[in-house]
């Protein structure tokens, strides 16, 4: 007596992941590789599993990028918040006393530039750094005649 193969043998198969195999599904529904080969060629399984996989990894994208929008608005937002209070606080202080407004005013516009791509002052910095240290790397140059007290070479006794 054959068994036939049931209707949510693609399913099982699909839930496999990593260990999806023909030969695993033979197994869960006891039936030969060959029955599970010709269903899957004939309902065209490989091409399904490509389909579903790149739908999920194309929502998965949306979903993270969306995400990724939310946090960024809600930052800004606070930034911007924070902007407005120690102007607000700037404008009711003495010059004396307005200190941890400027610090806020300018914590505020940092977190503002940094969300939206422009470097902040640190990162200004840092990129100037490293250019300057790869620039001096590249200049040194081996054996220009010159010791390191930049004396030229022995001298002959």
């Amino acid at each position: 007596m054959k068994r036939k193969l049931p209707p949510d043998a693609f399913d099982h198969y699909l839930s496999l992941g990593l260990a999806r195999s023909y030969t695993s599904v033979a197994k869960r529904y006891a039936v030969s590789k060959v029955t599970v080969t010709k269903r899957a060629k004939k309902e065209g399984w490989q091409r399904r599993v490509l389909e579903i996989e790149a739908k999920a990894r194309t929502a998965s994208d949306e979903k993270a990028a969306e995400t990724m929008e939310a946090i960024n608005a809600r930052h800004l937002r606070s930034a911007r918040v924070i902007q407005a209070k120690a102007l607000e606080a700037l404008k009711s202080m003495s010059l004396g006393t307005a200190m941890d407004a400027v610090k806020a005013l300018h914590l505020g516009v940092q977190q503002e530039r940094l969300i939206l791509g422009e470097p902040t002052d640190r990162n200004a910095v840092n990129v100037e750094d490293v250019i300057k240290r790869e620039y001096e790397k590249l200049m040194v140059s081996d054996g220009d005649g010159e010791d390191e007290d930049g004396g030229e070479g022995e001298e002959a006794a």
